[in-house]
């Protein structure tokens, strides 16, 4: 069965959202590197993974493709152009960072308002259904809010928001199991509906991979990988059977992580594998599945700690 994450990228008209690439980029605070020669090309009108974990950068590259700072050293470009002091494309951006984007002390709906005057792609009526679905009041105040709750105004103003070039960094912070599934829910329908390009940053990997259609990780920050998902996830495969059967299969192989329950072991391993070996075990019993991303991630950062 396709995912409707896929079905709406193979639906999605030539045009929609902006493509965004980035030339041997570079960001320095002072001595400090934050971001080292790093090389993009995310398609316009698909969903993109940002990867990586704390300090990596990801918040930094962020900050340069919505316009927020300059580019110390490369070329940034967001639908063919530099975004910084275009106010053209900064009103076809939207970065929400995991505060919500808001000004706290002013009423949600001043602040939907003030985002609807700044992007003309703005959806005040849909903004209005999104303040319901997520039990919002737009009279409350986002600084009397919870983390959560503020949270969740950040997801209503980006989804509403439907820029051409839509960002999450980490807007899942403080939201529960429920309401981090109704934000997913609301984001794969309205992108099949209104497609755009999507870059979404997360600690939560494995609740959002099944989302991403391309996958990039930064590492102390450098690009380590950066592919559509299905190429990512032939970069190793899972084994699960019984153990002494998934041992002999993957003997030699690098293995990134191992699980048992009772008698059945299951192992990822890191790699191509020969697929004529991969028949051949699927033959004697075993499972042969695609590595979870975020075993994946830990192996490729794994030097991070």
């Amino acid at each position: 069965m396709t995912h409707p994450a896929k079905l709406s990228a193979a639906a999605t008209p030539m045009g929609a959202g902006l493509a965004v690439r980035t030339h041997h980029l570079d960001q320095r605070y002072g001595k400090t590197a934050a971001l080292t020669d790093v090389n993009l090309d995310l398609a316009a009108g698909r969903i993109h993974g940002l990867l990586g974990r704390n300090g990596a950068g990801k918040t930094t590259l962020l900050a340069v493709l919505a316009s927020q700072m300059p580019a110390t050293l490369g070329e940034v470009e967001v639908g063919g152009r530099s975004p910084f002091e275009d106010e053209t494309m900064m009103a076809q951006t939207c970065l929400i960072r995991e505060s919500g984007n808001v000004v706290g002390d002013e009423s949600i709906a001043w602040n939907l308002d003030f985002h609807a005057l700044a992007r003309p792609t703005f959806d005040p009526v849909w903004a209005q259904d999104l303040l319901d679905a997520f039990g919002l009041n737009p009279k409350a105040k986002p600084d009397k809010l919870s983390r959560g709750q503020r949270s969740c105004v950040g997801a209503v103003i980006g989804l509403a928001s439907r820029a051409p070039v839509t960002m999450f960094d980490e807007v899942h912070i403080g939201m529960d199991a429920p309401t981090r599934q109704r934000f997913t829910d609301l984001l794969i329908a309205d992108f099949a509906e209104h497609p755009r390009t999507v870059i979404l940053s997360s600690h939560l990997i494995q609740e959002i991979e099944y989302l991403l259609e391309t996958v990039t990780i930064l590492h102390r920050g450098q690009v380590v990988l950066s592919a559509d998902a299905d190429e990512v996830h032939r970069q190793g495969l899972t084994v699960t059977g019984p153990a002494a059967r998934v041992d002999h299969f993957t003997a030699g192989m690098p293995i990134l992580t191992t699980r048992d329950l009772g008698p059945t072991r299951q192992v990822t391993v890191y790699g191509q594998v020969d697929p004529a070996a991969v028949a051949a075990a699927e033959s004697a019993g075993l499972t042969i599945s695609a590595p979870g991303l975020q075993d994946l991630f830990i192996h490729l950062t794994e030097d991070a700690r």
